[in-house]
């Protein structure tokens, strides 16, 4: 039995809205999967500092605390960029849901056909907003890892001047 134009149109109304549900759920696993790796790292910083506090004996070991609490900041504020970013996708996930269960409400109801357009209007903001958060927090993890070159360069400079060694340039 086809379906009617009515109901047709309705069923394709609600599966715009699934689409952007599927992919605020991509963006959540992988942001999550991004949070986990934060973290990770985090806790072996943490490993690292307590151990250059437990011995003041290693070469270098105030430059290489410096960095480490320099490194545990950028990570707090990752974390911190990631989790906004999460709300915000999750947010995003409700009010599109919401969109497909008013699209279908609206339509039997017959009241307030606007509740739809303005669901998923606001759906759609928040999930921008989620992915400029996540913007920042890539650039953020490249100004780490770039950070972190720069200080194994240093220390490679360090350990050269003191050997006696000239500094080569790769």
């Amino acid at each position: 039995m086809p379906m009617g134009g009515d109901a047709l149109n309705l069923l394709s109304a609600m599966i715009t809205p699934a689409v952007l549900i599927s992919a605020c759920g991509t963006l959540i696993f992988s942001t999550a999967a991004r949070l986990a790796r934060v973290v990770d790292r985090v806790r072996t910083l943490s490993r690292q500092l307590e151990q250059l506090y437990a011995s003041d004996e290693g070469a270098f070991a105030p430059e290489r605390r410096t960095e480490v609490e320099r490194q545990l900041s950028l990570q707090a504020r990752r974390g911190r960029l990631i989790q906004r970013s999460l709300t915000a996708l999750y947010v995003s996930l409700g009010f599109f849901v919401g969109t497909t269960v008013s699209i279908g409400l609206a339509r039997f109801l017959g009241r307030v056909p606007w509740v739809p357009a303005v669901l998923g209007i606001t759906g759609t903001l928040v999930l921008f907003y989620g992915c400029v958060l996540f913007i920042g927090e890539t650039r953020l993890a490249l100004r780490s890892v770039d950070l972190e070159m720069e200080f194994v360069l240093k220390l490679r400079g360090l350990y050269q001047a003191r050997h006696g060694q000239p500094d080569r340039q790769g």
